[in-house]
């Protein structure tokens, strides 16, 4: 049953929430790595190390599992529209602690904070989407909020090369910071609450323990929800080895890397455009399965030429293009299918999924220049090891072929 919000008509007031719940999901992304193209710059600025940066990173991906993994339950519990709110605000405040930052390690900790801060829109916006849509309806919104969070990390660094050609790194946060005011505006004007007291989850840090755990018991859930986090991982390091490959190796620009990205991020959306058609018609976890099988090929044949000798940058790039592709498929999938699994507990799966998410997305950033130099050899063999990990969660745990998370009908 779709539960109904008064103050909220069919067609523009659902397509506002899923417009501010899709901008929500999307700013975290961003604030994870619009700064990447910037990462030369900002080893200068602070005098550091390329790792320290990355860790930066890191510590974004980690306040964002922490927060979701803490929010997602307590808005069982507490409500959705308050925490938005309040979120939004910490994020815009965190923002410009960071473009203020007189060191790596304020900006470190700032990072860290603007994580657990951000991560209220992306779990709470799909407990929202729980909350008043069922059935391939919720697989719909849900796709929608999935292509967006699945893109906005592949445009991020094209946004982010674009503020850098006018600014320094520091203007990045900045521009977050306007974000995350104009996004609490639309919250406190578009998106009403949409968990009634009446269906609020009672019994405090107990019961959220219980729900958790409930749904950790499920093998399936672990399974569907490491195939998810081990692609993110991928995504991640992705991202954090890219900029020193492009820029250093190949001697791209900032902008020229952008754009690299954008044409990436192409892959993702035309992917997820895909997946929303043929959701209703194809079985969520062959699409699924799918996405994962297009990232192993394309990681296989990256490191294979890499390991000959064939090291250029059209290849390169075209094999990750493959990756982010496959992405494209595995993350919708993936989301849809863990919410449905845990449909009783909606907060608390989605604050297991964004956790599962950043943890292992912070464990994977930082890899690629663990050694002491990011290569593209180094990127390519984290980024295997990432997606070989999902494919065998996949098929060992997740078991795509019981049909667990299927609409009715389709198992």
């Amino acid at each position: 049953m779709t539960v109904s919000i008064d103050t909220a008509t069919p067609r523009t007031g659902t397509g506002r929430l899923i417009t501010v719940l899709g901008a929500l999901s999307a700013v975290s992304p961003f604030a994870i790595d619009m700064y990447a193209p910037g990462f030369p710059e900002i080893v200068t600025s602070f005098g550091t190390s390329k790792t320290a940066v990355q860790l930066s990173l890191t510590a974004c991906l980690v306040g964002l599992a922490v927060g979701q993994v803490v929010l997602g339950p307590a808005s069982d519990a507490m409500g959705r529209r308050r925490l938005l709110l309040a979120g939004c605000g910490m994020f815009t405040v965190l923002s410009l602690v960071c473009a203020l930052a007189p060191s790596i390690a304020v900006f470190d900790v700032a990072r860290l904070l603007q994580g657990i801060a951000g991560s209220a829109g992306i779990v709470i916006g799909r407990a929202v989407v729980s909350d008043r849509f069922t059935g391939t309806r919720a697989a719909r919104q849900l796709t929608t909020l999935s292509v967006i969070g699945s893109t906005a990390p592949i445009l991020a660094p094209v946004a982010g090369g674009l503020l850098l050609d006018v600014g320094s790194w520091r203007l990045v946060f900045v521009a977050l910071a306007v974000t995350g005011l104009l996004l609490m505006t639309a919250v406190w004007a578009w998106v009403p609450e949409s968990l009634p007291v009446e269906r609020r989850r009672t019994g405090g840090l107990r019961s959220v323990l219980a729900a958790m755990g409930g749904l950790l018991r499920r093998r399936e859930m672990v399974g569907y929800l490491l195939v998810m986090g081990c692609g993110l991982a991928a995504l991640f390091a992705y991202i954090t080895g890219s900029p020193f490959v492009f820029e250093g190796a190949y001697g791209l620009s900032p902008t020229a890397y952008s754009l690299v990205f954008a044409t990436n991020a192409v892959g993702t959306v035309v992917a997820g455009a895909i997946f929303g058609r043929l959701a209703e018609l194809v079985r969520l976890n062959s699409l699924l399965a799918t996405g994962v099988a297009v990232t192993v090929v394309s990681l296989v044949a990256l490191v294979t030429l890499l390991a000959v000798g064939i090291s250029t940058f059209p290849t390169t790039w075209a094999c990750l293009f493959g990756f982010t592709f496959g992405f494209g498929l595995l993350l919708p999938a993936s989301t849809t299918i863990i919410l449905a699994v845990g449909s009783d507990a909606p907060g608390a799966a989605s604050g297991m999924l964004g956790g599962a998410q950043f943890v292992l997305g912070a464990a994977a950033a930082p890899l690629p220049g663990v050694l002491g130099n990011t290569t593209a050899m180094s990127t390519a063999v984290v980024v295997l090891g990432s997606v070989l990990l999902s494919a065998v969660a996949l098929l060992t745990l997740a078991r795509p072929w019981q049909g667990h998370g299927e609409p009715a009908g389709r198992s």
